[in-house]
């Protein structure tokens, strides 16, 4: 078996350590090796038959994308479809995908050829998101459902319990709104501040949002950013519902 990465680890040391990083005993190692297969390393060895793992890649972002969707609905069962999707959107995206590739070193254990191993391929975001959801597939197609299952919450406990999901559901309400608006034609929209409510350490902000001189609904918040977010969302369903009319021009 040819070396799986840099320095002088044994490349069977190293898938065993891999495999321990995966909490997962596998009864066919050559699935893992093939998930931290590159193609630029299958380019370079013409009598190789194991592959690359892009079509495991393929199986793992399915996979995933599952698993997520099952954890968060257990979690937060009394969201809408909207609120859970953005929430996947935000655990599944690249950006954590590498922060967990990251965090179990998995670019000391890929394959890699001779140009991208020059050109940093250990550290290249695409490479290492995708060969994480690589991973995620080999445990699936390995050890099924539940050891795939297992390993993902294991690796996304930490994410879904800090997850601050007011601002993640409620995230992209100002931006929607003003594109609304420019789509209606209408101003964009103004935010005030119409008041404080509590004391200092348990402050309230309320915030109104205009629409040329009507007022079109009003929001509170923990913090200016949260007032104005439940603001706009309010605002959309006015709109929504016709609410706004030729009012808001006026």
């Amino acid at each position: 078996m040819d070396e799986t990465g840099a320095g002088t680890e044994s490349a069977i040391d190293r898938l065993k350590r891999l495999e321990e990083l995966t909490g997962h005993r596998f009864s066919r190692p050559e699935v893992l090796l093939r998930a931290v297969t590159h193609r630029s390393w299958t380019n370079e060895q013409e009598d190789e038959r194991l592959g690359h793992n892009e079509s495991l890649e393929f199986l793992g972002d399915a996979v995933l994308g599952f698993l997520v969707a099952s954890i968060i609905y257990r979690r937060f069962p009394d969201l809408t479809e909207g609120e859970l999707s953005k929430i996947k959107s935000y655990l599944v995206s690249a950006t954590n995908l590498l922060h967990l590739a990251e965090r179990m070193g998995l670019g000391d254990f890929l394959r890699l050829s001779r140009g991208e191993e020059k050109t940093g391929g250990r550290r290249k975001k695409a490479i290492l998101a995708d060969a994480f959801e690589a991973v995620i597939g080999a445990l699936y197609l390995d050890g099924g459902p539940e050891v795939a299952g297992r390993y993902v919450e294991s690796q996304l406990a930490a994410f879904v319990d800090s997850l601050d999901v007011r601002q993640l559901t409620y995230g992209d309400f100002k931006s929607t709104l003003q594109e609304t608006l420019h789509n209606l034609g209408l101003p964009e929209p103004e935010y005030r501040v119409a008041g404080e409510i509590g004391p200092d350490h348990r402050k309230v902000f309320v915030i109104q949002v205009w629409i040329g001189e009507r007022q079109l609904a009003e929001g509170t918040g923990k913090t200016k950013k949260e007032a104005q977010q439940e603001a706009a969302k309010i605002a959309l369903e006015s709109l929504d519902s016709g609410a706004a009319g030729d009012g808001a021009q006026s």
